[in-house]
């Protein structure tokens, strides 16, 4: 089963959202930073890696705060992890998104999200 990290950066009482260019999968849908693991690797540097290779950020400690499996139409289901990000170091640039928002937590079911990243919102708002 493939598994896939998301980071939740809070920062002033919102929490950062990202939108896929029109290219990519799931084109301009909203999500939270991060991707799939690589062989062998844990989610907690997963995690790190993505959030370097798209925000150009090095994360600090993460504490999980949701896993669960999920199904897109047609597709194997896969598992996702959830991991707040206390802090981070380095100046956060958009490497790979259309755009990002820094979005207060009680606005994000307005945007249109990946439908994994749904159940998330639900157990967290």
């Amino acid at each position: 089963m493939t598994t896939v990290v998301a980071g939740i950066l809070e920062r002033d009482g919102r929490i950062l959202i990202c939108q896929r260019k029109a290219d990519q999968a799931h084109p301009l849908k909203w999500e939270f930073p991060g991707g799939k693991l690589e062989a062998g690797e844990e989610p907690e540097a997963a995690l790190q890696r993505e959030l370097n290779e798209e925000l150009g950020i090095v994360a600090g400690p993460v504490r999980e705060m949701a896993r669960y499996e999920f199904a897109y139409p047609g597709k194997s289901p896969i598992l996702l992890i959830f991991l707040a990000v206390a802090e981070w170091g380095g100046e956060m640039e958009n490497r790979i998104f259309n755009q990002m928002l820094w979005e207060e937590k009680v606005r994000l079911p307005e945007y249109d999200l990946l439908e994994g990243d749904r159940p998330f919102l639900e157990m967290n708002l």
